[in-house]
């Protein structure tokens, strides 16, 4: 039994694991990308999100949950992506992929903008059950990841840390990453109380977060 705080998702019974794989085994399309509140599809169904800096692993964790290996691009140029990509899973639910952040090289003046569109999404889509703010399992949390949980609390919306790219690094040097995320989950109100490993590559944790979106109402 785990007392840590923001303990580790147990892996889900075998009940639930089938609701989040059938789920996935559902065809899955790229509906559109969005760069203006106007352009968000019809609120009809549950929606989650998935935030990162750039070069987390985010698309690499889309394309592992949806079994699609070129459903989300990934890029090499950090910013490069800055719509919101809506995801059909289905005929139930949206999954949402978010610009990257914490790229230096972007104007000033888009970086701004693409802020703006995320909050007014965040706190103003009424479909958004929770978002997945993924962590680099080699970095822990950022100055910079430390912004965009900061406006999950202002936006009141449920965020869940999910950690990437766990078998990149010794599980000797995991319980050290793990005290400082929990450590800096503390600070944030709207953190949900359970933290997911992943590795796309090796497929640790996928069933777990696939279970967790199936679940959610």
């Amino acid at each position: 039994m785990q007392h840590l705080p923001f303990p580790l998702a147990e892996e889900p019974d075998p009940q639930t694991a089938e609701t989040g794989r059938l789920l996935f085994a559902g065809e899955t399309e790229f509906l559109k990308g969005v760069v203006a509140m106007s352009g968000l599809p019809p609120a009809d169904r549950i929606e989650v999100c998935f935030a990162g800096r750039s070069n987390v692993g985010k698309s690499s964790l889309i394309n592992a949950l949806t079994g699609r290996k070129g459903l989300a691009r990934a890029s090499n140029t950090p910013g490069r992506t800055q719509e919101i990509n809506f995801f059909t899973v289905g005929p139930s639910h949206y999954l949402v992929d978010l610009p990257g952040y914490g790229y230096a090289n972007a104007p000033v003046a888009i970086v701004a903008k693409w802020q703006k569109l995320l909050k007014q999404y965040l706190s103003g889509r009424q479909t958004l059950r929770r978002a997945f703010v993924l962590i680099d399992a080699r970095h822990g949390v950022k100055p910079v990841d430390e912004e965009i949980l900061s406006l999950m609390d202002s936006s009141a919306l449920t965020f869940q840390v999910v950690l990437t790219k766990t078998d990149k690094i010794k599980t000797s040097e995991r319980d050290a990453v793990l005290a400082q995320v929990r450590a800096a989950l503390v600070k944030h109100p709207a953190a949900f109380p359970e933290i997911i490993l992943t590795s796309s590559e090796k497929g640790e944790g996928i069933a777990t977060l696939r279970a967790v979106i199936a679940t959610l109402v």
